[in-house]
Parts: structure tokens; sequence; C-alpha cells
């Protein structure tokens, strides 16, 4: 067949196919646009799931009657500037949109009208595009001082075929939302208005630039409740700089749909992101259960690749290992200082944990009688086992040193009465009762706290064995008596073992045996008899998508997960008010005892305001 050269029409209705693939992605591009032009404040119409019209109307810095037939020429654009030598940059974007092609490309496939208002200048202009064919300039009615209208008609008549992929109307329409989202959640000092068919379906006024800002804006889109239940991350590392908010453990949903990535201002999708997010929480929730994070990375331009597809919507990091890396570290200390937080949302009525930056003061010194020490609680628990395990616990020294150091309850033989002291002071509060020997109730200053026991103390004892095997170097592991060689792809048998020093340390002794094969020599200690091919190829799965060997520490962790529900006091043991209080000290000392290792909450609290709500005292 002979080669024959596309008329400029075909040729831009196919590259249409590529930046606007739906309704959505018409009115990113066009947002972005706006964002790019300097607006404050952006609104967006949409009938028809946006097939019928879409309307996108900012207060941007506009556009000169010369520069409307520029603005939807091909490869015509303000956001790249030539250097001295007359080159252009690709590798420092700056901007959301450099590429030149949006405009145009709406205009080859729908109708296109322009119409806008620069800067400092007195009249408004409009231009036309129908189906590519460009209309002259002409002078346009313009309610703002400046800025600019773009609305778009009947997308994609112009190739029919591209509407019978589209999807039903409301579909589109929730898509065009979930876009506008996104562009709200990264620019949170730009207000947003957003109506659908006639409807205000979201309005988010502008709010200030930085972290107090933020967390406003992403509460006003995932839901008040996330601002109580969210944990800020603001970590850098070698130029790179992360930034957000994640949610606790226990408040999490069943699908990954709110977990977001912003690169320098840009919404992203990208698969490091997922897997950065289940290696962080892979101790706290089920594989079934997912975070709520918004997670914004900055860094310098040079260093990350926004010019990988023409939707713009993937990045390619320089160094991922480094970006999924701080993800990670950033991700796991938070959840490490929000010890034994947990979320708000654990029962209706209930709030749960502590409201961020609620830190616990421990209660001074006293003595002097409390009528409340005949309920049998000791500073110094005795004779039980479950008092013993105190100890084991890392980070409880200094709880129990000053418990010990508190006289026993009675009245001074040479002192005056000093002030009373009272269990409920702690966070968890006092032990009072066990309810089905299942479920202890305890007393606070300022509600009721219900603990599940065996949830509560499997946590303690698998934090416990993850700080043994670490103290102890690393996991135990056992020799196979023959080794087992296991063929992979070349490039997965060279990911794998690349990573042979990593997986030692889990247990897993591992060596190359040649091209597209792994020699394995021990395995972890934990597992038992196990299927060592079918491991080694489970984790080469695991470092393609996510850059880390998750199949190994999963399997591990749901070991020393089983092993501490058999180690733990089980549901129906009938619990003394030392044992119980015990319990109560262990979890206020050790990180991440707000939730089981499943992501279920240990216990929930019952504010006293609630419950007189509850029988109309308030």
């Amino acid at each position: 067949m002979p080669i024959r050269r596309l008329p400029p029409e075909t040729v831009n209705r196919i590259a249409a196919g590529e930046v606007v693939e739906r309704p959505a992605s018409a009115v990113k591009e066009l947002v972005e646009n706006a964002l790019d032009a300097g607006a404050t404040r952006v609104e967006v119409q949409a009938d028809g799931g946006g097939l019928t019209r879409i309307l996108v109307a900012d207060d941007g810095q506009g556009l000169s009657a010369e520069e409307l037939p520029l603005a939807i020429e091909r490869h015509a654009t303000s956001k790249l500037s030539p250097d001295d030598a007359g080159d252009y940059d690709l590798l420092h974007i700056a901007t959301l949109g450099f590429r030149g092609e949006a405009l145009p490309s709406i205009g080859s496939v729908a109708r296109l009208a322009i119409s806008s208002r620069a800067k400092d200048q007195a009249d408004a202009h409009a231009i036309l595009v129908d189906a590519g064919a460009v209309g002259p300039v002409t002078p346009a009615p313009f309610p703002d001082p400046h800025g600019a209208r773009v609305e778009v008609r009947d997308l994609f008549y112009a190739t029919p075929a591209r509407l019978k992929f589209m999807k039903s109307e409301r579909s589109e329409a929730m898509a065009i939302a979930e876009e506008i989202k996104r562009q709200a959640m990264a620019h949170e000092a730009v207000s947003f208005v957003l109506d659908l068919d006639g409807k205000r379906t979201l309005r988010l006024p502008a709010e200030t630039a930085g972290d107090e800002g933020r967390l406003a804006r992403l509460s006003a889109i995932m839901g008040r409740e996330f601002s109580d239940n969210a944990l800020l991350i603001d970590h850098e590392r070698e130029g790179v700089r992360l930034s957000g908010y994640a949610g606790l453990p226990t408040y999490n949903r069943g699908n990954a749909a709110h977990q977001y990535l912003f690169v320098n201002g840009r919404p992203v999708r990208d698969r490091l992101l997922q897997g950065a997010l289940r290696a962080a929480y892979a101790d706290f929730l089920a594989r079934d259960r997912h975070p709520l994070a918004a997670l914004y990375v900055e860094l310098d331009t040079a260093f990350v690749d926004v010019n990988v597809h023409p939707a713009k919507a993937e990045v390619r990091f320089r160094d991922p290992a480094l970006v999924r890396g701080l993800i990670v570290g950033g991700l796991r200390h938070a959840l490490a200082s929000a010890g034994h937080r947990a979320s708000t949302t654990v029962a209706s009525a209930a709030l749960g944990g502590f409201r961020p930056g609620s830190g616990w003061t421990p209660p001074p010194r006293a003595t002097g009688y409390s009528a409340w020490a005949q309920g049998g609680w000791s500073p110094t628990p005795q004779g039980s086992a479950l008092a013993a395990a105190v100890q084991a616990i890392p980070g409880l020294s200094e709880v129990s040193a000053r418990a010990e150091a508190l006289p026993e309850f009675g009245v001074a033989e040479d002192a005056a009465p000093a002030p009373v002291f009272d269990p409920v002071d702690y966070p968890l509060g006092a032990a009072r009762a066990q309810v089905h020997e299942t479920y202890i109730v305890a007393q606070t200053r300022d509600g009721v706290v219900i603990v599940d026991q065996h949830a509560a103390h499997e946590r303690l004892v698998y934090e416990r064995m993850k700080v043994e095997m670490a103290a102890e170097g690393g996991v135990a592991r056992q020799a196979l008596l023959l080794p087992e060689v296991v063929e992979l792809d070349p490039a997965e048998a060279e990911r794998v073992a690349a990573k042979a020093e990593e997986l030692a340390a889990l247990g897993l002794v591992v060596e190359p045996f040649g091209p597209g094969a792994i020699l394995v020599r021990e395995t972890p200690a934990l597992l038992g008899e196990t299927d060592a091919a079918g491991l080694v190829r489970d984790i080469a799965d695991d470092l393609a998508e996510n850059g880390q060997a998750l199949a190994l520490k999963e399997r591990l962790e749901d070991v020393c997960s089983t092993m501490a529900c058999h180690g733990s006091v089980r549901a129906g043991r009938r619990l003394t008010a030392p044992e119980m209080n015990a319990l109560l000290r262990q979890m206020e000392a050790t990180p991440h005892s707000g939730q089981c290792n499943h992501g279920r909450p240990t216990y929930v609290e019952l504010k006293l305001a609630d419950i007189e709500r509850l029988f109309g005292r308030r």
C-alpha cells in the first residue's frame, strides 16, 4: 500500500483522541489552562455528562484579540519560552500545561467558543471553532474585568464513533466531579464551583495556602470526619519534600478511591502511591481495606518527567526508589507518632481516640485517700501473668517507673494531705468492670472507654514480637536440605537477586543461579514448610509492581499475627481489676494499640456529652 500524507483535519482528530478521551479530560485541560493563567476562581458547568455542553469560566489573565487565533493552533502555547540560544527546555516544566494541544484538540471534535478580556484591556473578544473550522475574531460581551470563558458544545459530534464508547451521562458527570475535586485538592487557595445539569454540585471557597487551609479543603471533599482522623505528613529527603495528610488505620475504606497523589501541584495517578501506602499500612490493615490519604510531593522539575503522555496524568521520577522510600518512611513515622489513637468513627455516637495535639500528661504524685481506690487498682500489680508482661512492652518503663514511685493509697503519717490522684486521669481511664468476660469498661474524666480485651492484647503481643525479632538481628532462618531452583524471567530474576540482602534480613536467603533462575538456600523459620518457588514468584511480582518484597513481609506478618492471637488474653477470660488496669496502661504506652492487626478498633470512647444527648440531658 502506498504511503499517504494525512490531511490536517484528520491529524487533529487523531491527536484529539489522545488528549481528550472523555468529557472529564476536556474539563481537566480547560481547568489547568485557567490555573496556569493565574485564576483565583474557577467555575465549571456541564450538561448531559459534558457531552451536550461544558463551560469553564475563570478570572485569570485572559487573552487579547491577537492571541485568540494562536490559542487554537496546535502546539502554540504561552507556557514555554526560548532561552538566549532559542532552545525550549522541556526538562523544567513549571506549569500544568505546556503542549499547546488542548484547545485545538477540543475544537477539532466539537463546537468551541472562547470569549476573553485580557488584563488591563477595555474590550473583550471571542472566536468560534466548529469541528476544526475557525471563524473570525469578533467583539464580545464579557461580565468580568478580565479572564476567559470557554464553552464546548456537542463534544465528539465530529467523531461519531467516539460517542459510542462513552458511558452513561451519570457516569461521565461523576468523572467530571472527580476531576474537579482533584484539582481543588491540589490548589486550596483557588475557589471552585461545579454545576451539573443546572444543579450546584460543588462549592469550595478559597482557603488559606498552607497546611491548615489544605486540611480544610480536604475535609470539604473527603468528609468532615477526615480532619479529625488525619495525620499530618511533613518530611524532606535529598531535595524531595513530602507533605499532606493520611488517615488513621481504623479510618479506612473498602477501595482505594480516596488515595490521592500530587506532584508539584499536578494531580497524577501512579502505582507508586498505591504500593507505598500498602507497605506503610501493612501492619495495620487487612488486604481488602484501604487507608485514606492525600500526599503532595515537591521536587526540582529536572527530576520528574511530566511529558510521559499527552493527557499528563502520569509522571516519571528520575529516582522512584527515593520517592517511594520517602512516602513509606513519612507514613510510618506519622503512624508511630499517633500512639494508641483510634479514629473518631469507630461508633456512630462515639468520639474515638484523642484529638490531634492532645497529648497525655502523667498525673502528679499524690497521697491521700481516694474512695475509688477500694475498687482494687494498685499502682504495682503483682501475681498476674498479664501484669508481668508489662515490662516486656517497649516504651513502658517510664510509665511503670512512675507507677512504682506512687505510694500506696492511704493516709500519710508524716506529711500534710496532698492532692488526690484518681486513675480516671489516665488517657484510657480506670477499669470499672468487665462485661461478658470480653469487654473492659473504663471511666475517664469526661467519658467511658470500652476495650476489646482480646484485640487489644493481641496488638500488644504482636508489637512485642516485632521488637524482639529486630533485637535478635532479623528473622530466624532454616536451611533447606536441598536448595531449590526457581526459574523466572531474566528481568524478574535480576530484580529478586538485587534484593538479596533485604530478603536475607527477612529470613529468605537467595542467590542468582544463571540467567533466569534463583537459588533458594534458606527460608524464614516462622513459615515452617512453605512453597519456596511460589513465594519467590510472588516476590518477583511485588518487585515489578511495587518495588518491594511485600509478599514475604505479609506472610511473616500473618504468622506473627496468628501467633499473637493464640498468645493473647482470650475473650471469655475473667480478669481481675489489676489485670484490666495493667492492660490499659500497656495500651497507653504501646504504639498502634488503637487498632488490632487487621485495622479494627481495640477500644471505643463515648464522651459524657454524647451519652447525655442519648438520654435527652443536653
